[in-house]
């Protein structure tokens, strides 16, 4: 008998819906999972949700597990956990993480799902993905013992980063947004907060993530002499200003970018992707970054959410979806085989 589950497709630029898929049967050295919970990381999924990823970045932007293509009909997404049904017995039962999109039950190499420790809510490990990102760019950056940080954007990746580098020796971590209620956020995680008019300056380092002119044209303000501004913001098809004259050459600033899509250099002979992802659930323990999550839907309800949380009118860092213990046709299988 056929085995099926349901899954969320962007139909075309801000429309989604929920669609039935066929299942294969796991293989050898494959699990089937049952998706617990999935994330909507709101900057980029906005972006594909209304079909903003530049033609010649496609590619690049596909999801690991993605079906379809840019701008729709596509299924995308990559913050899941879920429980393993069916696979290897040293992972039968475990609550792992994998960059899967939105979806109550799939089938994945063995590979490609992350077991959660023990000490990690299966809730709050939606963040993996996200965490990750924050780890490769802090990998780029190195920062030092006692450096004074700005992490410009108080979006997903901008408050990862801030969680990950809250608690680092000797360091001022402030971070900067425009929006004065991340400042609650920033206090949950253990960092400083100030508005763009009011970050304190003389900056060693910046992490960008605002994927704003003015964010970026602020964290080239903030650097001390010789400093530099990692960038990780994705503007996807917008066209942007630098502004490299004034004192850019005369205080020998740098502007460096980073992106998760390669482990950065300066562990690249030494780790590899899952050693990154492991990483990064490790540092979940922390129950700081469940400031990260800001609100929560059924799956059922994705389709009428994503458009306010792709405009900005449900404001959201990370929105965790819920999943029914089975999908109606999920059910419907299983009667069937009883």
């Amino acid at each position: 008998m056929e085995r099926r589950a349901r899954a969320f497709w962007v139909r075309s630029p801000g429309e989604g819906e929920i669609r039935s898929v066929r299942l294969p049967e796991p293989g050898p050295g494959e699990v089937l999972v049952r998706t617990l919970h999935s994330g909507v990381s709101r900057g980029t999924e906005a972006l594909v949700f209304r079909g903003g990823v530049p033609a010649s970045q496609r590619d690049l932007m596909r999801a690991p597990f993605q079906d379809g293509s840019f701008p729709g009909p596509v299924k995308y997404g990559y913050l899941n956990v879920g429980v393993v049904e069916h696979g290897p017995g040293d992972l039968l039962g475990r609550t792992v993480f994998c960059l899967y999109p939105h979806q109550t039950r799939y089938v994945v190499p063995s590979g490609a799902v992350t077991p959660v420790p023990d000490g990690v809510p299966p809730e709050r490990a939606i963040l993996a993905g996200t965490v990750e990102t924050a780890v490769n760019a802090l990998w780029d950056a190195a920062p030092l013992v006692g450096d004074r940080i700005a992490v410009v954007g108080a979006g997903m990746v901008g408050c990862s980063v801030a969680g990950v580098l809250a608690g680092f020796p000797g360091a001022r971590v402030e971070l900067v947004d425009v929006d004065p209620s991340r400042a609650a956020v920033a206090e949950a995680l253990g960092v400083g907060f100030a508005s763009p008019e009011r970050a304190a300056g003389e900056c060693d380092l910046v992490v960008h993530t605002s994927a704003t002119e003015a964010g970026l044209a602020r964290s080239l303000e903030l650097l001390a002499p010789d400093g530099e501004v990692i960038e990780l913001s994705w503007y996807g098809d917008k066209p942007v200003r630098v502004p490299l004259g004034e004192f850019f050459h005369s205080r020998r600033l740098s502007l460096r970018g980073s992106q998760v899509g390669a482990v950065a250099p300066s562990r690249r002979a030494s780790r590899d992707f899952a050693d990154r992802l492991a990483l990064a659930l490790r540092l979940l323990a922390n129950p700081a970054f469940d400031a990260l999550i800001t609100g929560a839907s059924g799956f059922e309800e994705l389709p009428e959410v994503l458009p306010p949380l792709a405009s900005g009118e449900l404001p959201a860092l990370c929105h965790r979806i819920d999943y029914a213990t089975d999908s109606k046709e999920d059910v419907l299988v299983q009667r069937h085989r009883s």
